[in-house]
């Protein structure tokens, strides 16, 4: 007789998540993730791509977590690794492809490249260049979601911003001050720190006297959470939580999501300075991999299920490419469009 599955004990911080759908639309959007990603770098060695891409593999957990228990009314802020954010939100892989490859078609009229992802349309509010730039975008945000409601009387559910940002930016001027805004006003700004152990070659132990991130938001008065970051259901549990205190009003919450790149910080990164031990290390706890075990081991979906959605995964990503490469190229007297606001 068979043995019994085996049911797989995750951390007492996620939910236990009986939804077959839930489930599997958290496991098709971290593969979309990962795929994307693993093809951008593809697309950048062969020529398509230029300048600075840094990917997001190893972290989706964190993207997929939050962004996918927001409502389509609340909005996002990235950073430089933003593409997988974009996707996570809504806007569709073929506006973030053609982006990336400086298409007209690009969600940013191929001006911005892969720091600048933005689409309005999804309330996803940009990547920013530089670490920091996208928390007072972020309070911006969340202020003009309380002004609706508070002084123009908007009949409506308070709209929730998420802000994500590295470790390394945690001991910048910008997010000290947020904080301290977010909480002052109640903002309902939800502040992730995707701690992924490196600010480009420094490791995160050596550059700040406190590395406990999530413990800093003692000094302002808000909630701190550390969350497993590599575990979606753990993380998409603690963004519920957060989501629900702003959207009533309650104000700001501080999340520290401990996870890794498992590429280098950037496609130009040889990525020599991390150990191949502390490198292993993470790989074994890939979170893509350990929800699929979770949702075979408790028989929500089989192999062949998770396959298919893996291949329709793939066939977007291919799709995406052949948008990217059969669009036309921004027109050189087009060069000035965009700066300013244009009355349609």
């Amino acid at each position: 007789m068979d043995k019994q599955k085996e049911k797989v004990i995750l951390p007492i911080t996620s939910d236990i998540i009986e939804d077959k759908d839930i489930l599997l639309l958290l496991y098709q959007d971290m593969l979309l993730g990962r795929h994307f990603e693993d093809m951008c770098a593809q697309m950048y060695y062969r020529g398509k791509m230029f300048g600075f891409v840094h990917l997001y593999n190893g972290q989706e957990a964190v993207s997929t977590g939050i962004i996918k228990a927001l409502k389509s009314q609340d909005y996002v802020c990235s950073t430089y690794r933003d593409h997988v954010h974009a996707l996570s939100k809504g806007v569709p892989a073929n506006l973030v492809m053609a982006e990336l490859f400086g298409k007209e078609t690009g969600c940013s009229r191929g001006r911005g490249g892969s720091m600048h992802i933005f689409s309005a349309k999804h309330n996803f509010l940009g990547g920013f260049a530089f670490i920091g730039e996208g928390i007072p975008i972020a309070i911006g945000s969340a202020f003009q979601s309380v002004y609706k409601k508070q002084l123009l009387k908007k009949d409506s559910l308070l709209s929730v911003t998420v802000c994500f940002f590295g470790d390394g930016t945690t001991n910048n001027g910008q997010f000290f001050e947020c904080l301290n805004m977010a909480v002052l006003w109640k903002l309902p700004v939800i502040f992730v720190v995707e701690n992924n152990q490196w600010a480009i070659g420094m490791a995160h132990h050596r550059s700040t006297s406190y590395p406990e991130i999530h413990k800093k938001a003692q000094a302002f008065g808000l909630p701190g959470v550390e969350v497993d970051g590599m575990d979606v259901l753990a993380v998409r549990s603690v963004a519920k939580q957060a989501i629900e205190k702003a959207r009533n009003g309650e104000g700001p919450t501080l999340i520290e999501a401990l996870t890794y790149r498992f590429r280098g910080h950037s496609l130009a990164d040889p990525d020599e300075l991390r150990s191949r031990q502390e490198k292993n290390a993470w790989l074994v706890r890939d979170p893509i991999q350990r929800l699929k075990k979770y949702i075979i081991n408790n028989s929500f979906a089989d192999l062949y299920e998770l396959d298919n959605i893996n291949l329709e995964v793939k066939q977007i990503v291919n799709k995406s490419v052949d948008f990217a490469v059969s669009s036309p190229e921004p027109k050189i007297e087009d060069l000035k469009r965009y700066l300013f606001f244009e009355d349609k």
